[in-house]
């Protein structure tokens, strides 16, 4: 089977997104499939086309980005060629372009499966107020000549505005996640470099920095923490500068930072790779997702620091607090509490074990080859009704 999977931005951009279209794409190809990326150039330093782990990746030129989106004139072009030229086009949204798309494979017959990861709200401004709502209309648009929604949870699917329009036409289906094993002398590298020694608990977040994570309800909730455990420190992994749109966030919440960095009680790691990550997640004793608004609808890290045995806390949004309240390991609280965050970061810190399950029962679930395998069966279905109109 031929697939065209297309979105905004692929690797190496990092979010969830990216990271979930990488490892399905690489699944698919192990499983036999022909898989073609097409994105955006967004950085003029990356190739124009290449082939990675099996999935050819297509990047169209960037004229111009604004605010998180970009623009792209010869998008269409390439679209136009490559929808006719697969089997099966899945979209990835949020994405401007994935009406435009959609509306080519009706054209030519070819079975659409939209993956919706989020709802969309951009920070506050009237640029981005503009923004949102066109690409609300283009999400829409694209609902018109699509076959099939794949939603991560039914929890999220029933809360989304954009979901629950198209409730006889969803299927949920668990996202992929792998990480590498990490060998005990990497885990103890990774401690002693980012000096863990002496701290704790130790607190992860692993994201970038943006409006929408919550970073400052997790500093809002480290003087309450820290009155019960004076040696508490945070490990932040993820793009923390110059993340597209969050600077102004970024330099109102820094100063604060400052205060804990001098104190070594507070760590920037960066981007990591697979390799970094999988030695992270063991030298934590809690990952918090406190994240604000529904921009966030699973948490993939969640899941990674949980086949490492490391407790998460999440907000209460729906899709967010499923894998606490699915595996049991750590615990939910309301949205933008940081006293309830302190609260739970506290009780893990007192009694970890009690919050750790069965990694590798969740590790089965959200295997890459289980989820290639469930968007195939997926495929093969649409396929055949189509072919039988």
């Amino acid at each position: 089977m031929k697939i065209l999977v297309v979105l905004t931005y692929y690797r190496p951009h990092t979010s969830g997104l990216t990271i979930y279209a990488e490892r399905l794409s690489k699944a698919l190809v192990s499983r036999g499939h022909t898989v073609t990326v097409l994105t955006s150039q967004f950085d003029p330093a990356t190739p124009v086309e290449e082939v990675v782990n099996g999935v050819q990746i297509i990047r169209v030129p960037v004229l111009a980005h604004l605010s998180k989106g970009v623009i792209m004139p010869k998008f269409g072009l390439m679209a136009t060629r490559l929808v006719r030229d697969h089997d099966v086009v899945h979209l990835h949204l949020p994405q401007f372009d994935a009406a435009g798309v959609a509306l080519r494979a009706r054209l030519w017959r070819k079975p659409v499966v939209i993956t919706y990861h989020c709802d969309l709200e951009l920070p506050s401004g009237l640029f981005n107020r503009m923004a949102n709502l066109v690409i609300h209309v283009m999400n829409r648009l694209a609902a018109i000549f699509t076959n099939r929604f794949v939603a991560y949870t039914r929890d999220f699917a029933e809360h989304s505005p954009y979901l629950s329009a198209h409730d006889n036409k969803i299927s949920i289906i668990s996202p992929p996640v792998e990480l590498p094993v990490a060998t005990e002398s990497e885990i103890k590298d990774f401690a002693d470099l980012h000096q863990v020694h002496g701290f704790y608990p130790i607190i992860g977040m692993a994201t970038r920095f943006a409006s929408e994570k919550g970073v400052e309800v997790l500093l809002n909730a480290l003087p309450q923490v820290l009155q019960a455990f004076p040696e508490a420190k945070v490990l932040y992994a993820g793009t923390y500068q110059h993340v597209m749109g969050e600077e102004t966030y970024f330099n109102r919440l820094y100063p604060m930072i400052q205060a804990y960095e001098a104190k070594g009680q507070w760590k920037f790691l960066g981007n990591l790779n697979p390799q970094e990550m999988a030695a992270f997640y063991p030298n934590l004793d809690t990952l918090v997702v406190p994240s604000l608004n529904s921009t966030e609808s699973f948490g993939l890290v969640q899941i990674e620091a949980m086949i490492n045995g490391a407790p998460c806390v999440a907000s209460e949004l729906p899709g967010v607090r499923q894998p606490v309240l699915q595996h049991g390991m750590g615990k939910v609280i309301p949205i933008g509490d940081s006293s309830a965050l302190a609260q739970a970061i506290i009780e893990i810190a007192k009694n970890k074990e009690a919050y750790i399950t069965n990694p590798r029962a969740i590790m089965a679930q959200y295997a890459p080859g289980a989820t290639a395998a469930a968007y195939e069966d997926l495929f093969v279905t649409l396929l055949e009704s189509m072919n039988k109109r």
